[in-house]
């Protein structure tokens, strides 16, 4: 018994002390692997430090959607995109997306939202929502480059990113989606469609909607439920792979006593909407467009595209090391809204009133083509700005003579069914030929940004009314424009009146009813 004892304390004294080294190896086992993991996701964030972590928006915004701690910045991104807005266009940053938006309310009588000056329209048709029920939907446009589709070289984007909100909303009856596109032969434009919210990682896929329809210049969408949606040129030969873009001229304005001056051109898809981006990146910079922008017909044949500064005027010399830049094939192609700049500074010589007469202006001409295409297509961007005292200053204060404002639900709504271009020319056209307008006036409308709007706002001008507006769309045969005015006209009877107060004013415009549209159009 004693000796079974000695045996037990014995085995205690060595097994403890055992017990604790192998305890301690396991412990050490286990740290030594996590510290050296540690070590491995530090070294690559030091070799990915080029640009410092805060400014890397794009990645930071992807990895905090996928973190259960910005869930209350989830929410609160949604809840500021259906921020009442009454149907106007916002234009606002969220979680470091650039949005266009437009939100309402919508029940049983439907709706359209429109982003203005954008090209975009959702139209709700009556029935879409029961009777009873009221809907909050929302249009955005998606400034954001990170969440178009991955293309490959043989694709192009040609098309603006939409958004239709809440995600995964279906109704009664289909809703129809518009936006524009610049695809050449709109046979090769496939609409995509992403079937996830605005924050969630996209899956682009091929729409295959049936009665999806591509227009020359524009892409109709039925819609059976919300979702993200957009417009890729897919042609089955590089030679067919061809896209429009429009040049567009900007720069601050020359001012007295400025010695520097610098001249910015951008390479943007042929949209509304691209060429609002780049007026709002401008903006702060004080940028302005100089000029119409020009039109150009971009091939996919994988060639870069050329700036080429040929001539300054006298007095002024360029201060960059090239007089030719160049911009990357799929910059353009891709849809990345590129730009380049020359800058041009002032000769310095005496200051006398020859010097001073010559340097009160710059006039610039530039070259710009595909390369190995300099000698088949070229386009000649010409660029003339002179000082003016009027830029520096505030503009006056005008006070314009009172005319009639149409309803902004109703000028919407209205401007979303007269802007697509109708092959028997019934569209806004037709409505500026009845208000007077000749041919070459009104193919300088169809250069504005929104033509219809241009026209409707000056039928307003002419202080027209509604009640001759409901007259000119019945002779012209355009009786969704009429229902709609005569639906507004029910619902506000006798309640019409100019923004003085007096009553509607009889327009003094004679309309002719032979007076037709312009055969050349």
């Amino acid at each position: 018994m004693c000796m079974l004892g000695s045996f037990i304390q014995s085995l205690l004294l060595v097994g403890v002390p055992v017990a604790t080294v192998l305890l301690l190896l396991q412990c050490l086992r286990w740290s030594f692997p996590c510290s050296r993991r540690q070590g491995n996701s530090e070294g690559p964030q030091g070799q990915e430090e080029p640009v410092p972590e805060p400014i890397s928006l794009p990645e930071d915004g992807a990895s905090r959607q996928f973190q259960p701690a910005t869930l209350t910045e989830m929410a609160s991104f949604y809840q500021e995109l259906h921020t009442p807005s009454e149907g106007q266009t916002v234009v606002r940053q969220l979680m470091n997306k650039l949005l266009v938006f437009a939100w309402r309310q919508v029940d049983h009588l439907g709706g359209c939202l429109l982003l203005k000056d954008m090209g975009i329209s959702l139209f709700i048709p009556p029935g879409a929502v029961a009777l009873g029920r009221r809907e909050q939907v929302s249009l955005a446009l998606v400034w954001d480059l990170s969440d178009a589709p991955s293309l490959s070289s043989t694709q192009a984007l040609v098309s603006p990113v939409v958004a239709c909100n809440p995600h995964g909303a279906s109704f009664l009856k289909p809703c129809m989606l518009t936006f524009k596109h610049c695809a050449q032969n709109p046979a090769y434009a496939c609409t995509y469609s992403s079937n996830t919210a605005l924050l969630d990682a996209k899956v682009w896929k091929p729409l295959g909607e049936p009665g999806a329809h591509t227009s020359r210049d524009e892409c109709r969408i039925p819609l059976s439920h919300f979702s993200l949606y957009t417009c890729v040129l897919e042609a089955p030969s590089a030679c067919d792979a061809r896209k429009w873009l429009q040049l567009a001229v900007f720069c601050s304005p020359l001012v007295p006593g400025q010695s520097h001056l610098q001249l910015r051109v951008y390479f943007l898809n042929n949209t509304p909407c691209a060429l609002q981006w780049a007026v709002t990146n401008e903006e702060p910079y004080g940028g302005r467009l100089r000029g119409p922008c020009q039109l150009f017909d971009f091939m996919g044949t994988r060639g870069d595209q050329y700036l080429k500064l040929k001539y300054i005027s006298e007095g002024w010399e360029n201060v960059d090391d090239s007089s030719c830049q160049m911009v990357p094939y799929l910059h353009i192609w891709h849809g990345k809204c590129p730009f380049r700049s020359f800058c041009f500074k002032k000769k310095g010589t005496n200051e006398d009133e020859d010097n001073s007469a010559l340097t009160n202006e710059i006039i610039v001409t530039m070259h710009t083509f595909q390369n190995g295409l300099e000698t088949k297509y070229m386009e000649i961007l010409r660029f003339q700005a002179s000082e003016e005292e009027t830029w520096a200053l505030p503009p006056p204060v005008s006070r314009p003579a009172p005319c009639n404002r149409l309803p902004p639900e109703l000028f919407d709504q209205l401007q979303m069914l007269l802007e697509p271009s109708s092959i028997t020319g019934n569209d806004w056209r037709k409505l500026a030929s009845h208000l007077g307008l000749c041919g070459m006036k009104i193919r300088f409308l169809s250069c504005q940004r929104s033509p219809a709007a241009a026209v409707l706002e000056l039928f307003e001008e002419q202080n027209g009314s509604l009640q001759e507006l409901h007259y000119l769309m019945t002779s012209m045969e355009r009786l969704d424009c009429a229902s709609a005015i005569q639906v507004f006209l029910n619902c506000n009877q006798g309640q019409i009146r100019t923004p003085l107060g007096t009553p509607v004013i009889a327009h003094k415009t004679g309309f002719s009813e032979d007076l037709e549209l312009d055969v050349k159009l």
